[in-house]
């Protein structure tokens, strides 16, 4: 089962990997499994030690608030499933891309404004800067689960207690605007 949720006019059938324009990774059967595990740890509290603090500059961050080993996974980018045509005015900023279909009006969004996890909180880096790219330290991955699509944030190196969690807004589509992120 999916922590994402689908507003009560989009159907689920509308989250379908195979619409995504050039197709989408499958992740694996033992992939799955250990997705699936992760998510029942999650139901049960059992996550990785992650912190939400707030930055007078950066804005509500997650920093690790113990020893994160590399490819651990951090969470799914969870919230409301939309289409991308009707958030095209939206003023969230934590918006993230689940599907980019051939046909752009089958084109999916995350929208964790209402209903979301700690991953909203994860910032970005500046990619336009190698200190900023240096900052890296999740990939965030979209993959075709049982059908259908999946973002899913996963730790790239092995990351301190007290570290901040950053990745690149810009994985798949380089529109957001990264330049003035410190």
């Amino acid at each position: 089962m999916s922590l994402l949720t689908c507003q009560a006019w989009l159907p689920r059938s509308a989250n379908q990997a195979e619409f995504e324009n050039g197709g989408m990774q499958v992740l694996s059967k033992e992939d799955t499994e250990t997705l699936e595990f992760c998510i029942s740890m999650y139901k049960r509290g059992e996550c990785p030690p992650l912190i939400v603090t707030f930055d007078s500059c950066e804005g509500y961050t997650v920093e690790a608030d113990g020893p994160i080993k590399d490819m651990t996974f951090i969470a799914e980018y969870t919230g409301d499933v939309d289409y991308i045509k009707n958030r095209e005015q939206d003023d969230c900023d934590s918006m993230m891309t689940l599907l980019l279909a051939t046909d752009p009006s089958k084109s999916l969004v995350v929208c964790p404004d209402k209903r979301g996890n700690i991953a909203r909180f994860i910032n970005g880096i500046n990619n336009y800067t190698p200190e900023g790219r240096k900052k890296q330290n999740i990939k965030c991955v979209r993959y075709s689960v049982n059908g259908e699509c999946r973002v899913i944030l996963v730790a790239t190196r092995d990351i301190a207690k007290g570290e901040r969690l950053y990745y690149d807004y810009n994985g798949y589509e380089h529109e957001y605007p990264t330049h003035n992120f410190v």
